[in-house]
């Protein structure tokens, strides 16, 4: 389990939680029927205030037991921001339906539905705002010593000392890492802290250490040993967590669920599902329209430059593989000669003598990468995601390169985090696939517009590397 917070920071956030609810109910009413912004309705007349204050102790009531039911209260030195969004998005939503019920159930049909969406609005923005500030301050006093916890880690291996850097990263946490726990005295040869004992000694040294948490950081061959750590630290009251020795065989993001009381990791689970597949799509139609639209001109002057300086035709359509592994016909500007691959398909090199004037212009600049806008819309590829390759390309790197084929698990991209930081072309193929893996494993909205950002910065004002 994971320790929770002290019952001093849950007051907090229960108080400030309801005594914010109790203010965006009052307020909602000033918005509906004093502020001035809409208009009085004659067919529903307008409550007096002293109802709404008369209902503010159920309002209350209600508040609370809502929000501790959907969760709100389950928070730990660990827990993320994403995780406290959508905890308290459940914890608001629940209980504006149960406000809603009750009121029906009491036969008050006074309360307004702007009043009710205003009250939703306010306590959900309110919330989640002190919230924030709330937890910066925490954990700015916990990054410089106040409220914190000491950590055993079970291993010393590549793991658990990525564990301990990790731990010293999240200074927030409050969480100090005291030691490692190692049966094997050869694996503690290059420990960054000292080795306090073995497994049998676990009881021991949380008593003597005052541990709170004990991270069991093994690699997949060692796991048998869990079973040994969980059984020493059954008759002692400290936090167990394991971290899973996954992301070096996955290569993406991985969750757990559980099935019939089974707990089920997937390793190889793709970020883009559901209500994510859906916000990229959008995010991909909408800034590639605009995309066309700002740049029709200058694809219309490459179009006929290309025309102009040497004969063929002005796009070349090049099969490429994209979501799982499916092949499409990738759109660029032609930027070789007619029968530049006569003798078979072959990665482009330095000083290409297949390359004309033109072209050599256009890929230093990437400009011959703009017809992939079309793609984008027809939805063969993404704005952002790892560049696609041809068939005979990945028939051959699957065999070699680790984790590779785990790039096909999302669209294609015109742009992607490898690109941006320099690994193109013909840089390591190895460096490339850790950058596409890292970016599928991290992806968010946030970040597509962080790469695309730099992307137009690295074309306007950077040399590009390994563009030829």
């Amino acid at each position: 389990m994971i320790r929770r917070t002290s019952q001093t920071l849950t007051i907090w956030f229960v108080a400030w939680d309801v005594a914010l609810t109790a203010v965006a109910w009052l307020a909602s009413y000033w918005v509906r029927f004093g502020s001035g912004l809409f208009a009085p309705d004659p067919d529903a007349p307008q409550p007096p205030f002293e109802r709404y204050v008369g209902n503010l102790p159920l309002v209350a009531i209600l508040a609370a037991v809502t929000y501790r039911f959907a969760g709100m209260y389950e928070i730990h030195r660990l827990r993320r921001f994403r995780e406290e969004l959508v905890a308290v998005g459940k914890g608001v939503g629940l209980m504006a339906l149960v406000v809603m019920a009750t009121s029906f159930a009491r036969q008050n049909h006074y309360e307004s539905r702007l009043a009710m969406a205003a009250f939703v609005g306010t306590a959900l923005v309110s919330v989640v705002f002190t919230r924030r500030m709330s937890w910066k301050a925490v954990r700015l006093l916990r990054a410089n010593g106040v409220n914190q916890s000491r950590a055993l880690v079970v291993g010393s291996g590549r793991l658990a000392r990525r564990t301990v850097r990790t731990l010293r990263a999240v200074s927030w946490s409050g969480i100090k890492p005291v030691g490692y726990v190692e049966d094997d005295a050869h694996r503690a040869a290059a420990t960054d802290l000292p080795v306090l004992g073995d497994i049998g000694d676990l009881r021991e040294l949380v008593a003597k250490y005052n541990i709170h948490h004990v991270f069991v950081a093994l690699p997949l061959n060692r796991y048998g040993l869990a079973r040994r750590v969980f059984a020493e630290l059954s008759q002692v009251v400290v936090d167990v967590q394991l971290v899973a020795d996954v992301p070096q065989i996955a290569g993406m993001a991985f969750h757990t669920t559980h099935l019939h009381g089974m707990t089920v990791v997937g390793l190889r689970e793709s970020p883009h599902h559901g209500l994510n597949v859906v916000v990229k799509r959008f995010m991909d139609m909408l800034l590639a329209t605009v995309a066309l639209a700002v740049l029709a001109p200058v694809m219309g002057l490459i179009a006929a430059l290309i025309k102009i300086t040497s004969p063929g035709p002005v796009f070349y359509r090049q099969e490429r593989c994209g979501l799982n592994g499916e092949p499409f016909n990738m759109l660029k500007f032609r930027t070789m000669r007619a029968d530049a691959e006569k003798n078979g398909p072959q990665m482009t090199a330095v000083n290409d003598p297949r390359k004309t004037w033109l072209g050599a212009v256009l890929r230093a600049t990437n400009l011959d990468e703009l017809p992939q806008l079309f793609n984008v819309l027809r939805g063969d590829m993404s704005l952002v995601g790892p560049r696609p390759e041809r068939p005979v390309f990945v028939n051959q790197f699957s065999k070699t390169i680790p984790g590779y084929m785990a790039r096909h698990a999302v669209k294609a991209g015109m742009t992607g985090w490898a690109q941006v930081n320099g690994w193109r072309g013909n840089s390591s193929l190895r460096r490339r696939v850790q950058f596409d893996l890292y970016y599928i494993t991290h992806w968010n909205p946030v970040f597509d517009l962080r790469i695309m950002f730099l992307t137009v910065w690295r074309m306007l004002f950077q040399k590009q590397k390994h563009a030829y």
